[in-house]
């Protein structure tokens, strides 16, 4: 691999510059890109599935191709459908309201779920159901647009 296909790249996108980190070799790009491309499909399933948490998966997607593929992590990042979430998270930390509720409400349910499964074992769903409050928590306090600079 030559050296000037391992150096770090600086893109220029929507008057954002992008600097992708070093891209790796090997075993480790391919791992990543395996990684990437898994994470993507879990990702876009979880777009269409209620209760799988997408965004969440899409953001690791974005992360693995950064390091393996900078033409995988351009293509997903400039996505018309996930590219949007994905560049407001990455320039202003933002969860749009819609997806707070979304993964409220999932979480929710996935709560219930627990509870009516598994009631010999209050125990596990009560250590997962405080992990998801925690979590939920988070991504309360995450504004929930794009602030408008004056």
């Amino acid at each position: 691999m030559t050296q000037e296909a391992t150096r770090s790249e600086t893109v220029r996108r929507d008057d954002i510059e992008i600097a992708l980190p070093d891209e790796l070799c090997g075993a480790a790009k391919i791992g990543l890109q395996v990684f990437g491309a898994a994470c993507l499909a879990i990702g876009v399933a979880g777009v269409i599935l209620p209760g799988l948490p997408g965004t969440v998966f899409l953001l690791m997607a974005l992360w693995a191709f950064s390091r393996s593929s900078h033409r995988l992590h351009l293509w997903l990042y400039n996505h018309p459908r996930f590219g949007a979430g994905l560049r407001a998270w990455h320039r202003h930390r933002v969860i749009p309201t819609r997806a707070k509720v979304a993964a409220v409400a999932a979480m929710t349910f996935a709560s219930a779920v627990l509870l009516i499964s598994f009631p010999d074992h209050s125990w596990a769903a009560g250590l997962a159901i405080a992990v998801m409050a925690l979590v939920a928590g988070w991504i309360v306090t995450r504004p929930g647009r794009i602030p408008h600079i004056v």
